[in-house]
C-alpha cells in the first residue's frame, strides 16, 4: 500500500503459531516484516540487525522479559516504536512497559483491524492503547509529576540551559504528539526534531521519552 510506505514491522513472540499469524496478517495488509524472534535475546540481536519502524513485542518472553527488549532497543534505536501485544491487562504490565519505553500496549483479545490500525498509528509515533489503558498511563504520568523526581533543578545556578527551540520541542512531545507532528508543526525536518531531543535529554540527564515527559509535566510545560 503506497500510503504505508511498507511501514518495516518485527513481531516477537514464544508461542510460532501465534507469531506466524500476527506476521502473516501485516504482511497481506502491506506491512513489510522483516524479522520475527521467539525469545528476548534473539528479539534484541535481531532487532538491531532488521532496524525495523515498529516492533510489536509481547511480554512474556524466554531468555529476557519483554520489557527488558522494549529498554535495550529504544536505547539502541531511540527513533524505533514499540507496540506491545500481551494477554495481560494488568496494570501494573501496562505501566512497566510504558517505563520502559513501548508507546503503545493492545490486548491480545484485538481484532485483526485493530492491530492492523495500532500499529499504523504506532508507526507515526501516536500512542496507542487498548481502551480504558489510556487513562490509565496518563493518571501515571501525571502521579509521578506529581513525586519529587531525581532530575537536575534547572533553577539552580550552573544548571543546564535550554535553547527557545529546545524548549518549544519539549513542550510538544510533553503534549503527545509524534517527532513527525512536531516537524510539522515547527517547520524543521524529523532528524531536526531528534537532534533537539537529544541534546534536551544529555542536558538534562535524563533516558528516554518518557522521562522527558515526566520532566515536562513536572514543570508545567503541557499546560501552556
Amino acid at each position: 500500500m503506497s500510503e504505508q510506505q511498507a511501514i518495516k514491522v518485527m513481531v516477537v513472540d514464544d508461542h510460532p503459531m501465534w507469531r506466524d499469524a500476527v506476521a502473516r496478517d501485516l504482511a497481506e495488509s502491506g506491512f513489510d516484516v522483516v524479522a520475527t524472534a521467539g525469545d528476548g535475546e534473539q528479539a534484541v540481536r535481531r532487532a538491531k540487525a532488521a532496524a525495523p519502524d515498529v516492533l510489536v513485542l509481547d511480554l512474556n518472553l524466554p531468555a529476557k522479559p519483554g520489557v527488558q527488549v522494549c529498554k535495550e532497543v529504544v536505547a539502541a534505536d531511540p527513533a524505533l516504536r514499540v507496540l506491545v501485544l500481551s494477554a495481560s491487562g494488568e496494570h501494573a504490565d501496562v505501566l512497566e512497559a510504558v517505563k520502559s519505553g513501548a508507546t503503545g500496549y493492545l490486548l491480545k483479545s484485538a481484532s485483526t483491524e485493530e492491530l492492523l490500525d495500532a500499529v499504523r498509528r504506532t508507526a507515526v509515533g501516536d500512542p496507542v492503547f487498548t481502551p480504558g489503558l489510556a487513562g490509565l498511563v496518563l493518571g501515571e504520568y501525571r502521579r509521578l509529576a506529581s513525586e519529587p523526581a531525581p532530575t537536575p533543578d534547572t533553577d539552580q545556578p550552573g544548571a543546564p540551559r535550554l535553547t527557545e527551540r529546545e524548549t518549544e520541542v519539549l513542550r510538544l512531545v510533553a503534549k503527545g504528539l509524534s517527532y513527525k507532528q512536531i516537524a510539522e508543526r515547527l517547520v524543521i525536518s524529523h532528524r531536526t526534531v531528534q537532534n533537539h531531543v537529544q541534546n534536551t535529554l544529555g542536558k538534562l540527564q535524563l533516558h528516554n521519552r518518557v522521562e522527558l515527559v515526566r520532566y515536562a509535566i513536572e514543570r508545567g510545560l503541557d499546560e501552556e
